[in-house]
């Protein structure tokens, strides 16, 4: 029941996290000082606490969730858990894939194993449900990251998926795993058994990932 109501919630809300509004004065100057705090407090924690608390703390939902993306943005991810917290405790907050999405590629950019599993467990807790395709682009950020056992892990929470599977997920994913081929040759198995009809390209041997 969790899982549906969370999914369910996550469709409600997607437009907020996929908008890309234009940040006000507000959020800049929050984006600012928090750098700035961050900063000076040598990636401690008195200053800018104070300042989540009294000032990002009043923020309006538009300008908070803007200065998550700049953050992320920017790769400050110390900063960027800190409003992702803060977020997740506002009132007006509903689970949501795409937001959920956006942290771990972030994460995945960033190769933070510990924060990933922190936001992996939140999501779990939350019911939250990814379809295919958000499956295919986390698994392909990972792999890209050489974070290889997380990609796989995520893709072992794909196979047990309800969803029906698809074939262009699988095809993202084989092509993040050019570099590691034994993986590859894992998924490609499984997505013979479940596209028999299909065929897996294999890229000429002096070509590189991005170039396929």
């Amino acid at each position: 029941m969790a899982a549906v109501e969370g999914a369910e919630a996550g469709r409600e809300s997607l437009s907020m996290w996929r908008r890309k509004k234009e940040m006000g004065k507000e959020g800049l100057m929050v984006v600012r000082e928090m750098k700035r705090l961050h900063r000076s407090d040598g990636g401690g924690g008195g200053r800018l606490e104070g300042f989540l608390r009294t000032r990002v703390s009043r923020l309006l939902k538009s300008d908070l969730t803007s200065v998550l993306m700049e953050l992320q943005r920017q790769d400050l991810v110390f900063l960027s858990m800190k409003i992702y917290e803060i977020v997740r405790k506002e009132i007006w907050y509903r689970p949501d894939m795409f937001f959920y999405r956006d942290m771990f590629i972030m994460l995945a950019r960033n190769k933070r194993i510990e924060d990933t599993r922190q936001v992996w467990d939140d999501m779990k807790s939350e019911g939250v449900h990814f379809d295919q395709h958000f499956y295919g682009d986390i698994i392909r950020a990972y792999a890209d990251a050489g974070l290889t056992e997380i990609a796989m892990e995520f893709y072992d929470e794909m196979r047990q998926s309800p969803d029906p599977p698809i074939f262009l997920p699988y095809r993202v994913i084989l092509k993040g795993l050019i570099p590691y081929p034994e993986l590859r040759e894992r998924v490609t198995k499984d997505f013979l058994e479940l596209f028999p009809h299909m065929i897996v390209f294999e890229p000429p041997k002096d070509l590189s990932t991005d170039e396929w």
